[in-house]
């Protein structure tokens, strides 16, 4: 985890939940083994509840996927808020991941995903993807998901002596759309369908 993606999300945190500090908010994080470092700080904090949720054991892991692309362990509109960082480039099948995320979010629930744009190669235990804003805000699109903000850090930030600068990372903030009785079981109906028929075979 370099410095750069730590300073974006709580620039999220500062940004989007300060007004939601005393709400007992549930905080998912996606790929959240600590692997130099994690966001934990950031989001555990009461009356938050924090939950690391990744497909291995280890530090900072609370929740262990058994399928990473059918999240049986958590359920539907129960999420606040869910984070991921640095972990959408080892996805292999991402867009199933998205669905996912709009499932257990709330109505209204915030989501920050942050993935490179540039950089190296690095498996763990496979590196697929980079993502521009373009692409995230198709993902989300996709997912019914409205995007808030989204963009790419270009620039190298002097700041940073680590290999943040290489990265070049894409935040994106999108929000679950709080809809009608009727419009909420359409778009149930929709993801639930892609879902089904992305993950057959699979």
């Amino acid at each position: 985890m370099h410095q750069s993606s730590l300073d974006k999300m709580l620039d999220f945190r500062k940004k989007y939940l300060e007004a939601k500090k005393n709400e007992p908010l549930l905080v998912l994080d996606l790929g959240s083994l600590d692997v130099n470092g994690s966001y934990r700080e950031y989001f555990d904090i009461s009356p938050w509840t924090y939950r690391g949720m990744d497909t291995a054991c280890g530090k900072n892991v609370d929740i262990v996927l058994k399928n990473p692309y059918h999240w049986r362990e958590v359920k539907s509109d129960s999420v606040d808020v869910l984070i991921s960082g640095q972990a959408f480039e080892h996805i292999e099948f991402f867009w199933i991941t998205v669905l996912e995320i709009a499932r257990v979010l709330k109505p209204r629930g915030l989501c920050c995903i942050i993935a490179p744009s540039g950089g190296f190669e690095h498996r763990y235990p496979v590196d697929c993807w980079r993502f521009y804003p373009d692409g995230f805000a198709a993902l989300a699109h996709f997912a019914g998901l409205k995007v808030i903000e989204v963009a790419t850090q270009w620039e190298p930030d002097d700041r940073y002596t680590d290999d943040s600068n290489t990265w070049q990372d894409t935040m994106l903030v999108c929000k679950k759309p709080h809809l009608s009785r009727l419009g909420a079981w359409r778009e149930q109906v929709r993801c639930g369908l892609l879902h089904r028929m992305l993950v057959l075979g699979l």
